[in-house]
């Protein structure tokens, strides 16, 4: 099999929604399956805090929301642990800065694997393309709660700088995304959107995300 197709990953990022247990208000499975039927495009389990699951707990966590991924036809992504992404056969994974560079983890997992890197500049982006990530993450946009180590909050103008020195590459928007302050984030080229607490934390989570997914496909003004 062969690597994502770029237009494709595009799509895929339209509305990626990342969660694990400790992000939830109802149950993780629930809390998905409500994600999923109201329309996001792609899923990252990160199960990471001081509360988080391990060993076989995390394990079984993870084959149940593969398997409700696997049930909507939602990529399945793993923060991280690329021994969890195997076990799991997730359908990617994604890595931040101070993890595995692309290049070694392709070699692991093989072409057909998605990657994203997390980028927080130009030289940082430069390199993970040049690593062969099939996506950017880019952020944090905003201020966040849900990561304890979030860099320094950039806006949008690492993804606009990103588009202005011509990289082609998917770029989602990441960090502290709301159905108010989304519409900059496209509108400074990112091709979607990550949402983890606004999704998650959500009183109507299908609601909610029916209507994080009408923002993102909407013709842009």
């Amino acid at each position: 099999m062969t690597r994502i197709d770029i237009e494709d990953m595009r799509r895929l990022l339209k509305l990626y929604f990342i969660m694990g247990s400790v992000n939830c208000r109802q149950s993780p499975e629930d809390t998905l399956t409500a994600a999923a039927a109201g329309g996001i495009t792609l899923f990252q389990f990160r199960e990471k805090g001081p509360a988080a699951l391990k060993g076989a707990a995390l394990l079984r966590l993870g084959q149940q929301l593969r398997q409700i991924c696997r049930a909507y036809n939602i990529p399945f992504i793993v923060n991280d642990d690329l021994e969890l992404a195997a076990a799991l056969d997730a359908d990617g994974i994604h890595v931040g800065q101070d993890d595995l560079p692309a290049r070694l983890i392709r070699e692991q997992l093989g072409e057909h694997k998605i990657i994203g890197v997390s980028a927080h500049n130009l030289t940082e982006a430069r390199q993970a393309i040049a690593d062969g990530a099939d996506y950017l993450g880019v952020g944090p946009v905003y201020p966040t709660s849900s990561k304890n180590d979030a860099q320094a909050v950039r806006g949008t103008t690492v993804i606009e700088e990103l588009r202005r020195s011509g990289l082609s590459i998917p770029v989602v928007g990441i960090g502290g995304i709301t159905l108010e302050n989304a519409p900059p984030v496209i509108r400074a080229g990112a091709d979607g959107l990550s949402i983890i607490s606004a999704i998650a934390g959500a009183e109507d989570i299908h609601e909610t995300t029916r209507r994080f997914a009408q923002l993102v496909t909407a013709p842009s003004s």
